[in-house]
């Protein structure tokens, strides 16, 4: 049977994989293990029951599963604070800001409307780790906690939860905003509310689309998936900057004044040398996925910046920050997390400082954005394939280190199995566009032979 927690969260079509049976009992499995332990003898003995923080994006469905959720933690006697419509790291920050026991957020990202996710967050505002989220599955059918009485759960509304989340955004600023114009794209999803009121309020001149949430429209043709609204607008309106974001707004991509695409990685590569100048990176260390830019890594090579590589998934771009005390680190997709801030990727808090440098240094995002050269990167899926034989074909194993030896220190060679599905991703770098392609295709060619189902 395959393992119900993907690479984040619960995952499924609403009220067909994800049901309103399966959160009921997921909160409850939740509640019965993260009230455990040293942290759940201290809350007996306090006299008092475990709180939870429980928000969600603004998918219709979230309206249902936000209710099942509730119910299976105030059944099993935890205190449900409902924050309402929020980003996922806005989520994060409460349940830490406020020292709540744990927290659930209902969203599943940059997915379409008719999807939906659970993704549960320990004491602290930190995502759990694999060995915690399968005791949670492993609880699924088992024995609930079912308190009576007064041992019951309370649901109350978390009235004031985006004013806090907006006055900590505001509060790590290095510098306002002022004079610059920034269109925001909120994806109709979670930033629509909060992203325009804390530029607006740290001195830009905003303008907004994407900001009108129907329950079905998230994600539609805008959002950092569907840029060209963006871009389209960034132009028309003359702005210094365009910020979009994904669903849950943990992710966020940047467009130029020409409307060029800055994405994830020249994002860490601006804010990494910001830091560095100012003493806050810590270590002088940025962390990436093996996914991204060779661009980035030599850029960062010439700064004096070390990089540190990670499995895909911001999960293990968080372990390895939180393992060696690092200030930033993140993925190409723009999910940028900046731990000094936040517990995990926050693309409102990202946006903001990607401004704030340009206010700070008076430079154009674009002149910022050079400072890393963008090679050419070529993926191929590789579907229907034995994905699980990858590293043990020598034939496979030869293909790479030839296609290595001739792109030489000017390319980059990635193979990967997916963690979902029987693919395999050849991923290759090159200083040419044609030599990148060129070598991803053999490559392909040679998987595809070798690895056929």
């Amino acid at each position: 049977m395959p393992r119900l927690f993907g690479t984040d969260g619960v995952r499924g079509l609403a009220n067909r994989e994800l049901t309103a049976d399966l959160a009921l009992g997921l909160a409850q499995a939740a509640a019965a293990v993260l009230t455990q332990g040293r942290h759940a003898d201290e809350l007996r003995a306090a006299g008092r029951r475990p709180v939870a923080v429980v928000a969600r994006d603004p998918r219709v469905s979230g309206e249902f599963l936000t209710a099942a959720v509730s119910a299976g933690l105030a059944s099993s006697g935890v205190d449900v604070l409902d924050a309402g419509v929020i980003p996922t790291p806005a989520t994060a920050f409460l349940i830490d800001s406020i020292r709540a026991d744990f927290g659930v957020m209902i969203s599943a990202s940059h997915n379409p409307a008719p999807d939906n996710g659970i993704k549960f967050f320990s004491f602290g505002g930190t995502k759990l780790p694999d060995q915690v989220e399968d005791r949670i599955e492993s609880y699924l059918g088992r024995q609930k906690l079912a308190p009576t009485g007064g041992g019951v759960g309370r649901i109350r509304r978390f009235a004031d939860a985006e004013d806090r989340y907006v006055v900590h955004l505001l509060g790590t600023l290095p510098h306002r905003l002022d004079g610059l114009k920034v269109v925001l794209d909120c994806a109709h999803g979670a930033a629509a509310g909060v992203s325009p009121e804390t530029f607006r309020d740290a001195g830009a001149e905003v303008v907004v689309i994407g900001a009108d949430p129907d329950g079905m429209n998230i994600n539609d043709g805008v959002g950092s998936t569907h840029l060209e609204q963006l871009q389209r607008a960034v132009v028309e309106h003359g702005a210094d900057v365009g910020i979009a974001h994904d669903g849950d707004a943990d992710r966020c991509l940047a467009i130029d004044a020409d409307g060029n695409v800055v994405d994830g990685d020249r994002i860490m590569a601006i804010l990494a040398v910001s830091m560095q100048e100012r003493g806050t990176l810590t270590d002088d260390t940025l962390v990436v996925t093996v996914m991204s830019n060779l661009g980035l890594k030599r850029a960062m090579a010439e700064r004096g910046i070390r990089v540190v590589e990670t499995k895909v998934g911001d999960r293990y771009v968080l372990e390895a920050l939180g393992e060696g005390g690092y200030a930033l680190g993140g993925e190409q997709s723009g999910h940028v997390i900046m731990s000094e801030f936040a517990t995990t990727g926050d693309g409102v808090l990202t946006g903001l400082h990607l401004v704030a440098e340009m206010a700070r240094t008076g430079k154009s995002l674009a002149e910022l954005a050079s400072v890393m050269t963008v090679y050419p990167q070529v993926l191929v899926n590789v579907r229907g394939v034995d994905h699980h034989a990858l590293g043990d074909d020598a034939e496979i194993a030869a293909a790479v280190t030839r296609a290595e030896a001739e792109l030489g220190d000017s390319g980059r060679v990635l193979l990967r199995p997916s963690g979902t599905e029987p693919m395999v991703r050849v991923m290759v770098e090159a200083a040419v566009q044609s030599d990148a392609e060129a070598h991803a295709n053999r490559l392909a060619d040679v998987v595809r032979a070798r690895l056929a189902n």
